[in-house]
């Protein structure tokens, strides 16, 4: 591989994956109901409301999903994929698979953004409970709505909660699925999953 195409490669790379997370973390920050007058969801809404609202007549939001930015999101996750498998001579598949890439890729990065946020949640738990930091109630607001049915499974601990754990097994779940699914498909694992 060329200097050039090497460097062209870490741009599509590490660029593309920042902007798919900021759109990421949109689609999260909607389906979640944060507080929109967050100063970190208005950063984020400014910043991705050029890219979305274009796509906001022909892709309106339903109940907690907003189709823009997943539709967005894929498609960019796709564009990411297909630039690697140029920078790395691969052949490129159908547009079809692309797309089923792009598919896997996102629901990918979005279990590691909720395996992070959960770890921050427990962090913050133990260091900072009760705090009002715009980013701490953010992480509030994301996980409380993954980890609410987890929670209505197990009895009353008295004050611990075990909940996490079972978030967890089911994050081990899905990422084993998608490991499956990213076989089934020939998305090269290293490019998702750093295997």
């Amino acid at each position: 591989m060329s200097a050039d195409a090497d460097i062209a490669l870490i741009l599509i790379s590490n660029l593309g994956t920042l902007i798919l997370f900021v759109i990421i973390l949109r689609g999260v920050f909607y389906a979640s109901r944060v507080n929109f007058y967050n100063p970190l969801s208005q950063m984020i809404v400014k910043l991705t409301n050029p890219l979305l609202t274009p796509l906001r007549g022909a892709l309106p939001a339903a109940g907690r999903i907003d189709w823009a930015v997943w539709v967005l999101a894929v498609l960019l996750q796709s564009l990411i994929l297909a630039g690697i498998a140029w920078g790395e001579s691969w052949p490129l598949p159908g547009f079809a698979n692309l797309l089923l890439w792009g598919i896997i890729a996102v629901i990918a990065l979005l279990v590691r953004l909720y395996l992070i946020i959960l770890v921050a949640m427990i962090i913050v738990s133990w260091i900072a409970p009760g705090s009002r930091h715009p980013v701490i109630e953010l992480i509030w607001q994301i996980s409380e709505p993954v980890m609410a049915p987890f929670r209505s499974l197990l009895p009353n601990m008295g004050g611990v909660d075990l909940s996490p754990i079972l978030v967890f097994i089911g994050i081990q779940i899905v990422e084993r699925g998608l490991l499956n699914a990213a076989l089934a498909v020939d998305l090269p694992l290293r490019w998702v999953f750093g295997l």
